[in-house]
């Protein structure tokens, strides 16, 4: 990698969006102002109110901060290359960002997989939830969530790292190992024939577990009455709806690397690489913090400062 230290990528993707860059700078801008102060405020609500200190809400702290580390390495570096002369961003920064942006999608569904397990304790295990998901127990799901694609990732990247690279293009507004495989000096096709067998390292465990606490839920619910039912499906609504806008964006994503869409116009094409780690990072804050009903009261009584009554016992996990 001698010949990385001056080399830098062209991000041809940008020139579409040259006439109107101050306009799209400022959006941009404001969509990551959005999603840090969404995301902040979930988890400085959850942080200040002790009752709020359940399973489910340190999950969904961990998904806002997992949420604001992708933004953080995508959208100020989006704004820079817009801004700038040449399109052109460093390879050390761009092998960064591929770093930042796979193991960020890679965690969010790890952490997506261990709050569907949370909801399979807690509908199938009521009086036991809390002895089953205790302190440590949480712990070592989080570091779980959090290391496990980083290291899977990391083994896989190293290959990557080991590439001179000969070609100056990437056809994208951001950096994806896919397109710097393809800038290398060499055949490197080895990697893309890995890299199918990290995309199931990194997605078959978790569907098996999502898939297998839905099972159950599903099971153990046929047997409730219609009223409970209604109370453990509401539970599942948020969890559910944050795994279908991730399972979009990540599709779409998946679908632009492995295949040629260059008969997909190129406002669309952008729009769809941008959606998993735009839309989600706004989405989820929202489905959580107005979709859960004692978060909601909380976030309420932050802004209007005066109390409003809760009656817990209404309120579902």
């Amino acid at each position: 990698m001698d010949n990385t230290t001056a080399l830098t990528f062209t991000m041809t993707a940008y020139s579409v969006m040259e006439n109107h860059k101050y306009g799209l700078f400022t959006v941009f801008l404001l969509l990551y102002v959005v999603i840090i102060t969404l995301n902040s405020l979930l988890i400085t609500v959850i942080h200040q109110n002790k009752e709020l200190h359940q399973p489910m809400n340190v999950f969904t702290c961990m998904l806002s901060i997992n949420e604001m580390y992708g933004s953080t390495a995508l959208l100020p570096a989006i704004m820079s290359l817009l801004m700038s002369e040449t399109h052109e961003i460093p390879v050390k920064w761009c092998m960064t960002q591929i770093y930042f942006l796979h193991t960020y999608a890679s965690a969010e569904f790890c952490f997506l997989a261990v709050m569907g397990y949370d909801r399979y304790v807690a509908i199938c295990y009521p009086l036991h939830y809390h002895s089953i998901m205790s302190n440590s127990k949480i712990g070592k799901l989080v570091a779980l969530a959090a290391l496990y694609p980083m290291t899977v990732f990391g083994c896989f990247y190293s290959l990557t790292l080991q590439l001179s690279f000969c070609g100056k293009v990437i056809p994208k507004l951001y950096c994806v190992n896919m397109e710097l495989v393809k800038n290398s000096c060499s055949n490197a096709s080895y990697i893309s024939i890995v890299g199918l067998v990290l995309i199931l390292a990194l997605i078959v465990p978790q569907v098996v577990m999502i898939v297998f606490s839905y099972a159950q839920i599903s099971r153990v619910c046929r047997k409730l009455s219609r009223e409970s039912q209604g109370k453990a499906v509401k539970t599942c609504i948020p969890h559910l709806l944050s795994l279908l806008n991730y399972s979009i964006g990540s599709f779409f994503e998946i679908i632009q690397t492995r295949f040629n869409m260059s008969y997909v116009t190129a406002g669309a094409r952008i729009f769809l690489s941008l959606y998993f780690v735009i839309i989600q990072p706004i989405v989820n804050p929202v489905i959580y913090g107005i979709g859960t009903q004692i978060i909601r009261v909380h976030i309420l009584k932050l802004f209007i400062r005066h109390k409003i009554p809760i009656n817990l016992a209404t309120i579902t996990a």
